[in-house]
C-alpha cells in the first residue's frame, strides 16, 4: 500500500469516527509529532546551541579527532 492510499484510509477513518476520545487521541498525537524540538529544550540547551552556531559562523571549529579526544 502506498503512502497516499494509507493517508486517505486514515482520513476516512477519522472522518467516519464519532468517538470524541479517539479523535482527541489522534489530535494529541499529531500535535506532539509536529511540535518543534527546539521548544522542548531548556534555556541552557538553547543558549549552548546558539553559541555553537555563532562559533561556526565565526570560523571557530574543532576537528572531529580533537572532539573525540575531549569526550574520551
Amino acid at each position: 500500500m502506498d503512502i497516499q492510499t494509507t493517508k486517505l484510509k486514515l482520513l476516512k477513518t477519522i472522518l467516519e469516527n464519532e468517538n470524541s476520545e479517539f479523535i482527541q487521541k489522534v489530535a494529541d498525537f499529531v500535535q506532539k509529532e509536529s511540535s518543534d524540538f527546539w521548544d522542548e529544550l531548556n534555556e541552557i540547551e538553547q543558549k549552548e546551541i546558539k553559541q555553537g552556531i555563532e562559533d561556526l559562523d565565526r570560523g571557530k571549529r574543532v576537528s572531529y579527532e580533537s572532539f573525540l579526544k575531549k569526550i574520551s
